[in-house]
């Protein structure tokens, strides 16, 4: 099984057309390195369009490889999933087929790095006009080919914009290597999450949620937006409206701000980051992490870990958007 802070179940109605959300899951993810695409078809449109299709079918072949790992499996491997109702109530050394079939279960089609495709095979941002018009054919293209699969097979393939903790660190480290350092491309140490504004991008809110709102309907199976603000607790009232712009224009978002903690002095307020990508309090220089509280929103969680390289670097280049 899988669990994400932004996936979205297929709807699903039992033998009595009743729609049926509990209960349901996830079979698993495969993610695509959109940007190593890119890179490698070096704003070719023909060669793009042929590499997407052949890696999305390696995609289909993997996630039809883990649901048919699945298959058979009994309900005593978990019996508190699958017998005592967190996920079913399955009788003792019954199989949990008819739970991965017919589209009760999702198997989801991850993508990362919309943005840096674009500037790989256009040299333009994905918010520019033709960077968007291009990025929402590529995603409508995957998109249509989950509808496809689904038809295909009868299982209920999404698309689906992966959190992609580490992964934005791998992929790109991977190509770095590989390739060399591209402007735009690889010149950081990650790549942006599925169809998100580059994080470094000046764009004010609402302007990056009613870009980002045009994707989430494409993102079936998975999607979430955010925006960056600060200190916001003497101004209520722009909360509120963004809050409200949210509620009428976007399907899934989220705000972020930085309420960190520093042990040593006391401070509150934004932990900073060096050139080094080293957490320091800004009153007091404390670099001991055990004794300051970092709290970030990474993948749809808020979390007071620390992350990897290429995720504190894009933690770290976020910009505000009010």
């Amino acid at each position: 099984m899988e669990e994400s802070c932004r996936s979205h179940l297929s709807p699903w109605k039992d033998e009595n057309g009743n729609y049926k959300w509990y209960g349901r899951f996830n079979q698993g993810v495969i993610s695509l390195n959109l940007p190593q695409i890119g890179i490698i078809a070096k704003g070719d449109m023909d060669l793009f369009w042929k590499m997407l299709d052949q890696r999305l079918e390696l995609c289909k072949e993997a996630l039809l490889v883990r649901h048919n790992m699945l298959l058979g499996t009994l309900s005593d491997v978990s019996p508190i999933h699958w017998q005592h109702g967190a996920i079913a109530r399955l009788k003792p050394g019954e199989k949990i087929d008819k739970l991965l079939n017919d589209g009760y279960s999702t198997l989801s089609l991850g993508y990362v790095g919309i943005c840096e495709l674009t500037y790989a095979m256009l040299g333009v941002s994905n918010t520019s006009k033709e960077g968007e018009e291009f990025a929402l054919k590529v995603m409508n293209y995957m998109h249509d080919k989950c509808e496809e699969w689904k038809k295909e097979t009868g299982l209920a393939f999404g698309l689906y914009g992966t959190p992609a903790e580490n992964l934005i660190y791998r992929f790109c480290k991977l190509d770095k290597n590989r390739f060399g350092e591209i402007p735009n491309v690889t010149d950081k140490m990650y790549y942006t999450n599925s169809y998100h504004v580059h994080v470094c991008e000046e764009i004010d809110a609402f302007s990056k949620l009613k870009y980002e709102a045009k994707f989430h309907g494409i993102s079936s199976g998975g999607c979430i937006s955010y925006i960056e603000v600060p200190d916001m607790t003497r101004n209520l009232e722009a909360i509120e409206s963004i809050i409200n712009f949210m509620y009428h224009n976007i399907q899934y978002a989220e705000i972020n701000t930085k309420p960190d903690i520093c042990y040593s002095c006391g401070y509150t307020g934004e932990i900073k980051l060096d050139e080094n990508l080293e957490w320091y309090c800004p009153s007091c220089g404390n670099r001991d992490q055990g004794e300051m509280q970092v709290m970030r929103r990474t993948c749809g969680y808020i979390g007071t870990n620390f992350w990897n390289k290429g995720r504190t670097a894009e933690i770290g280049d976020r910009v505000l958007h009010l």
